[in-house]
């Protein structure tokens, strides 16, 4: 079994990997206070409960593919795979590890792991020229050209963060929970909040994807473009430029980037 952890601002996501399969996931809330320890409890409480591991941590766990956006989250769960799973090769996403893509940006040591994980995996799965966008704390939309190589991307403010500011910067506003309104017209102030959010978002995406295809490709109809991320599916029906939708993106990435560089560990 491989253990997958992607951490991101707000959420950490985590994939039980049989082979290429996933058969288990979870999401729990990043927490940059938590120690080594804590993580090493929260995580035997999960994986405790599946029935193909034991009650140990650590057992039936083969290996441990890493990628963190919070740094002080990843040094903690550094500190896990050294002192709870020592005899279980785990490989953290940082520099020098091989993913296979090369990274074409003036400072390649800017890019976030998980936008270049999400690249490995679209290569993988639908290979170049491709667009991936992440529904994350930010919305991120990332670029692959037809050789596989990480051009690029685009980063705007994710959908949360949209409605929370709402809430605290709009005198008669409040936060509001994120779902598809009856109609585009509010007929209440809280309809309206979520009209401005889905179909807002939605004309975001159609409107940025279309601008990179034509940079990207010299046929923009030879894009692929992949959404990813928590709250992708509340645009999936509406963006008319998304072509695919793999919800397990990134940990897909994390597993191919492990078995690229197990083997030389």
């Amino acid at each position: 079994m491989l253990l997958t952890i992607d951490v991101g601002n707000t959420h950490t996501v985590l994939g039980l990997f049989d082979g290429e399969d996933i058969v288990e996931h979870w999401r729990i809330s990043t927490d940059a206070r938590r120690t080594a320890d804590e993580l090493a409890v929260l995580l035997q409480g999960l994986m405790g409960m599946h029935p193909l591991l034991g009650e140990e941590l650590g057992d039936g766990i083969d290996g441990i593919a890493i990628c963190a956006t919070v740094p002080s989250v990843l040094h903690e769960l550094r500190e896990v795979t050294r002192r709870y799973y020592g005899d279980v090769p785990a490989v953290l996403v940082e520099p020098g590890v091989k993913t296979g893509v090369p990274i074409l940006t003036d400072n390649p040591k800017e890019v976030g792991a998980d936008r270049i994980i999400n690249a490995v995996a679209a290569v993988e799965l639908y290979g170049g020229p491709a667009i991936v966008v992440d529904f994350g704390t930010a919305t991120t939309f990332d670029a692959v050209s037809a050789r596989g190589e990480y051009v690029g991307g685009v980063i705007a403010p994710g959908i949360e963060i949209s409605v929370e500011a709402l809430g605290v910067k709009g005198a008669q506003l409040r936060k509001i929970e994120v779902a598809r309104p009856r109609s585009v017209i509010g007929k209440n102030t809280v309809e309206a909040m979520q009209s401005g959010i889905v179909y807002g978002f939605a004309g975001q995406v159609d409107g940025v994807v279309t601008r990179m295809a034509k940079e990207l490709a010299d046929d923009p109809e030879d894009v692929t473009v992949i959404a990813t991320g928590g709250l992708a599916p509340m645009v999936l029906g509406e963006a008319s430029v998304i072509d695919e939708h793999e919800p397990w993106l990134t940990l897909i990435g994390l597993r191919l980037v492990y078995e690229r560089n197990v083997s030389r560990m």
